[in-house]
């Protein structure tokens, strides 16, 4: 397994030198170049003035651009997001960060009934430019209440933007787009993706918030992904490429507003799918994905669709418990393979160089390139 995940190929100029840094870095990048831009965007957070920075992703901005719009806040979510919303709804274009997703269900009210509601209810005199990251934590015994991914609770609110950057060059783009939307925008960030490195070429256009990216080319299945399973997917279409199978990954990006079109185009032409969810399987975007698809183009579908993501039941925070708990490649790449009915052999050798790849990392460690633990 090397260093870093494979990334998608910047086109540039070949005298061009790669500008490689990581997600984490093109986050922060994308919130400084935002705020530098505009004097109205102003950054709350518990421990926005912390020597971590919300895991280096506000470091150094408040030098830019000035302490004052750097406002630390206590303990108090539903509070702080209820200030954030108002000060929005007046001119300002707050961004919010948390440390862990679950931080945001204390303040589901102000960003359900609010946030969301705000344009709606005022027949469009009213918005709410306001961007609020999420963060996910896995692993280091964080267990049931601190590594939950719920996009798929954000992501059935009508009224709210849902993105989930993976990639550096993405993840700077899209910062900044939902730093200028108008609309609630939520960002649910990995915190094994802050550390996939990738060139991002020296460049502050706003990446589209327009839904799913083809990151590799395929015609023989489609496999839909979100989050950090988008570096598995990835790593599963290396190896069954070995083995003859030609696997188009997408990288789903925007989760709502959810379009699926170009997972329908590709569908069409492999008619297979498969569907990884970065949170529970049951109820979870590839449930919503594989729903479409089939109204969209059941007669193209040679096989019935494969979903994957956590099981039902709260994550352990034993680290003797956690095998099996999230999908990695190798069981991506053996439900590939049954699915195209590939041969057992052949399904074993991916599965064993998967495994010889990864060697004798923790089980909650992604790869080496990451530099957690928290």
């Amino acid at each position: 397994m090397s260093g870093r995940p494979k990334t998608v190929e910047t086109e540039s100029a070949a005298a061009t030198e790669p500008r490689i840094i990581n997600t984490g870095q093109a986050i922060r990048e994308g919130l400084e170049h935002a705020a530098v831009m505009d004097p109205s965007v102003i950054f709350f957070a518990e421990g926005v003035d912390d020597p971590s920075a919300v895991y280096g992703t506000l470091a150094g901005i408040g030098d830019r651009i000035g302490a004052d719009r750097m406002i630390e806040m206590p303990i108090a979510e539903n509070a702080l997001c209820g200030v954030a919303i108002g000060a929005a709804m007046t001119g300002k274009r707050p961004v919010i960060s948390f440390h862990r997703v679950e931080f945001a269900l204390l303040a589901m009210e102000q960003i359900v009934n609010n946030a969301a509601k705000a344009h709606y209810v005022s027949n469009g005199q009213h918005r709410v430019p306001l961007v609020l990251r999420l963060v996910v934590g896995r692993g280091w015994g964080q267990g049931p209440e601190h590594s939950q991914s719920l996009e798929s609770v954000f992501a059935a609110i009508p009224g709210l933007k849902v993105v989930m950057p993976v990639y550096p060059a993405d993840a700077k783009g899209m910062m900044i787009a939902a730093v200028q939307d108008d609309n609630p925008v939520i960002s649910i960030e990995s915190r094994w993706v802050h550390y996939v490195q990738g060139d991002v070429p020296d460049d502050d256009s706003p990446a589209p918030l327009d839904g799913p990216r083809v990151l590799r080319a395929g015609g023989d299945i489609t496999i839909a992904a979100t989050s950090y399973m988008v570096l598995e997917a990835m790593r599963a279409a290396d190896e069954l490429a070995s083995e003859g199978v030609s696997a188009e990954v997408i990288d789903l990006r925007v989760l709502r507003p959810l379009n699926v079109a170009p997972i329908v185009d590709s569908v069409r032409r492999t008619g297979h799918l498969m569907t990884i969810d970065a949170g529970f399987r049951t109820l979870g975007l590839g449930a919503e994905v594989t729903s479409r698809v089939v109204e969209a183009c059941f007669d193209d579908l040679k096989r019935a669709p494969v979903r994957q993501g956590l099981p039902d039941h709260p994550v352990p925070s034993s680290r003797g418990m956690i095998p099996g708990i999230y999908p990695n490649a190798e069981p991506i790449s053996r439900a590939a393979g049954e699915l195209l009915g590939l041969a057992e052999d052949k399904i074993a050798a991916c599965a064993a160089r998967l495994r010889a790849a990864r060697g004798d990392l923790p089980v909650d460690v992604p790869d080496q390139y990451f530099r957690g633990p928290f």
